[in-house]
């Protein structure tokens, strides 16, 4: 169940609408003033947020850069009768995800509310394929690497060894792991594959940038490491 910061100055209004909410499964807390719905955005945890511009002690603008300046993954509807481009454009320069006009159907709302909650959990979801250290990041869901935000070209055997990397970073990880969990074989000593895929890695994620992140531990194996940290 979804939970919902209303905020709404006309009593009427926000009855009715904290009625149509619970009636679709949302928990909804309803807010009247400026001044407790600051509060309630500084220490609720709300997964969705609809706020009218004018409210007494405050107006939706000014609660939505509160919220996407201490709760920005949260997503804000901002409803109002002020139908002018310049006020739609002000809500978006200040974060709104949505706006919407009164007086509009109920179900126009819970429309963009559904939408509003997807693209949250997308952004969500996205954020969880990200791995990072230093100044490298590997999305393992679109499948892209970066070094010091430039895009680099990965093979697919080089972009799973650097996803092990960074799943270990400063652990040294011997040549069997890499074997055992990168190739699922089993290292023969008498081979250098791993070394050549970890020079080739080297190429592209160290060789252009001053700082080092790939380094040898001899006899036992390798390391994502900063420079710094190995002195």
């Amino acid at each position: 169940m979804a939970e919902i910061l209303l905020i709404e100055g006309d009593e009427k209004i926000a009855q009715a609408l904290k009625r149509r909410l619970e009636e679709q499964g949302y928990f909804t807390t309803l807010c009247n003033d400026g001044f407790t719905a600051k509060k309630l955005i500084a220490g609720g945890q709300f997964d969705l947020v609809i706020a009218e511009i004018i409210i007494p002690g405050s107006n939706g603008i000014e609660l939505c850069r509160l919220l996407k300046k201490t709760r920005p993954a949260i997503p804000m509807i901002i409803t109002t009768t002020l139908p002018a481009i310049e006020h739609k454009m002000e809500a978006f320069d200040a974060g709104a995800d949505d706006y919407l006009v009164k007086p509009f159907d109920f179900r126009e709302l819970h429309a963009r509310i559904i939408l509003s909650s997807r693209r949250q959990s997308q952004h969500a979801s996205a954020h969880q394929h990200i791995l990072k250290y230093a100044d490298v990041e590997l999305n393992t869901f679109s499948k892209y690497a970066k070094r010091a935000n430039t895009l680099i070209s990965l093979t697919p055997k080089e972009f799973h060894l650097l996803e092990y990397l960074l799943n270990n970073p400063e652990r040294v990880i011997s040549r069997t792991e890499i074997a055992d969990k990168v190739w699922n074989t089993q290292f023969n000593t008498g081979t250098n594959f791993i070394d050549v895929y970890i020079n080739y890695l080297r190429r592209k994620i160290d060789s252009n940038f001053p700082e080092k992140l790939i380094h040898t531990r001899t006899r036992m194996g390798f390391v994502l490491i900063k420079e710094q940290k190995l002195k």
